[in-house]
């Protein structure tokens, strides 16, 4: 940054929000460190945006507070703030060229003009767009025109900035380029960061820390790995991704083998699959759990299969996914060998 100011500290209390009795955000409390990024996970309507809007300022509290670096935020205007935001629509505006666009929150600001044609160049460099200042806007690549959004919210030097699914609109490898190009942008500015997405693998590919939010609360936060080994509901469990999750009628057989009667997730990904060739292979001791099973699909993925797997457990039906580097074929049938890593404790 041009003044070395960084990031900030972003704290959220109790933060209330209702629409005609529905209550979008629930009493959220969240604080975010100077130079973090936080990404909010959760699916439509769990009051994600209603979040980011709040502490823009775009929507003013119920009930509750928003502090930025201890100064109470909470009555102000949104240009009072020091807080970017940068939506998931580019929104460029279609009558002024890339220089312009950029440098609109600048002008706003009353900042001389040597001063902003200065900043234009250091944050389109900073994104990948060097030379793109006459640009027409109407004749930029989806990805490009988001640079150039995210050139524009970071032009005025925010303290926090907040990204409202800003890939969701792109295609899967654009977004995945974008993704990758996202954070080191933000780590060179050090501008603190609070970022929206439903998809759990954008978040773990961004986050330090993972909020996931249902229902106008946060459910859970932690560092990518934390929410991953111990999501602790199972709720939050399946948003995430996990499959293999058993929150009520545990198969017995299945809840002895693995030491908890109660609910649990195993991990796909920690299922060793070896094909039953009925040699009798002896695996006492190899795992908690060995349990039969057939393989009922298999999709390749490239370094990886994914297995839908049948089992019969206890007189139970139950259908488990497993993640391996081997594919059984559709049929095969095999033997789920599950030791402890494989098995996340949920809270009742």
């Amino acid at each position: 940054m041009a003044d070395g100011r960084g990031g900030g500290t972003l704290r959220i209390t109790g933060a209330h929000v209702h629409f005609d009795g529905f209550r979008a955000l629930d009493g959220v409390d969240l604080a975010v460190g100077d130079g973090e990024m936080v990404v909010l996970l959760g699916p439509s309507g769990c009051g994600k945006t209603t979040l980011l809007r709040a502490a823009s300022g775009l929507q003013p509290l119920n009930a509750g507070q928003i502090e930025l670096d201890g100064r109470d935020l909470t009555g102000q205007r949104p240009d009072q703030r020091g807080i970017g935001l940068m939506f998931q629509d580019e929104v460029l505006f279609p009558h002024f060229d890339v220089e312009g666009n950029v440098a609109f929150g600048l002008r706003m600001a009353r900042v001389p003009f040597a001063e902003r044609r200065r900043r234009v160049v250091e944050v389109l460099e900073l994104v990948g767009l060097s030379g793109f200042q006459s640009r027409d806007v109407a004749t930029l690549s989806g990805g490009e025109a988001q640079r150039v959004s995210l050139a524009r919210a970071l032009a005025p030097e925010p303290r926090v900035l907040l990204l409202d699914e800003p890939f969701g609109s792109l295609d899967r490898l654009l977004r995945e380029r974008l993704i990758n190009e996202l954070r080191p942008v933000l780590d060179q500015v050090g501008v603190t960061a609070v970022h929206v997405t439903h998809d759990h693998h954008e978040a773990f590919a961004l986050a330090d820390r993972i909020a996931v939010m249902a229902s106008g609360r946060i459910l859970r936060i932690g560092t990518p790995e934390e929410v991953w080994t111990d999501p602790r509901t199972a709720q939050v469990a399946r948003f995430l991704g996990h499959t293999n999750v058993f929150d009520s009628e545990v198969p017995p057989e299945l809840a002895s083998a693995t030491g908890r009667s109660d609910s649990f997730v195993l991990r796909a990904d920690r299922i060793e699959v070896v094909v039953d060739d009925g040699a009798g292979a002896d695996f006492t001791g190899a795992a908690m759990a060995q349990l039969p099973a057939t393989v009922a699909r298999r999709r390749f993925r490239g370094d990886r299969y994914e297995l839908r797997l049948e089992a019969d457990i206890g007189g139970v039906a139950t259908t488990l996914d497993a993640i391996t580097p081997h594919g059984p074929a559709v049929g095969a049938d095999v033997k789920l060998l599950i030791g402890p890593s494989a098995v996340l404790a949920l809270d009742d």
